[in-house]
């Protein structure tokens, strides 16, 4: 909703606003992570795979991406809608969302991707082997003199499978986002 505000609605600060939003990308985890584990564990997420996936499902990265992909909607389907009558949240549901299919399926995979590779945030997040992510759990497979690299190796290929079977659900909207407003000849 963030990207559709800055993409389709005119007011003062808008600017600002986008560039606050792209500067947040500048800030490293390392800066937030304190604050971000006092609002997860606030909220109850601490060693929970909740708490792993929720704070970096909604980011400035999917901000950026979705508002640049809306940019390219034509105007006269929202002002169609508007003329019809139709309420701001009728137009996103309806014609907005629909719209941006291959975007949210472009921007799920990365996020998807980006949040199952993610050792740091796991590691500070998770204490019980039950929870951890197998990220996290191949650096068990690491032992203080020697390591077994035949089991990391394959813990590595297993932990590779979901985010590469995510993309070939998902390549048809890919497939779908890459020819949208080609030209045919």
């Amino acid at each position: 909703m963030a990207a559709y505000a800055l993409s389709i609605y005119e007011f003062r600060g808008k600017t600002f606003a986008l560039v606050f939003v792209i500067g947040t990308l500048l800030i490293p985890l390392t800066i937030i992570l304190v604050p971000v584990f006092y609002v997860v564990s606030n909220f109850g997420m601490v060693n929970s795979l909740w708490g792993v996936i929720l704070p970096g499902a909604a980011t400035p990265t999917g901000v950026f991406l979705l508002r640049q992909y809306m940019l390219t909607l034509p105007r006269e389907l929202i002002e169609a809608a508007r003329a019809e009558g139709a309420t701001e949240w009728i137009i996103y549901r309806k014609i907005i969302l629909p719209c941006i299919i291959p975007a949210l399926a472009a921007l799920g995979v990365l996020e998807f991707t980006f949040i199952w590779n993610d050792y740091f945030w796991a590691l500070v997040l998770t204490q019980g082997d039950a929870v951890k992510p197998i990220t996290v759990g191949l650096d068990v497979l690491r032992g203080q003199w020697t390591t077994s690299w035949n089991l990391v190796s394959a813990g590595s290929v297993v932990a590779a499978l979901p985010p590469v079977i995510m993309f070939f659900i998902l390549q048809k909207q890919f497939i779908h986002g890459l020819t949208f407003g080609a030209v045919k000849g």
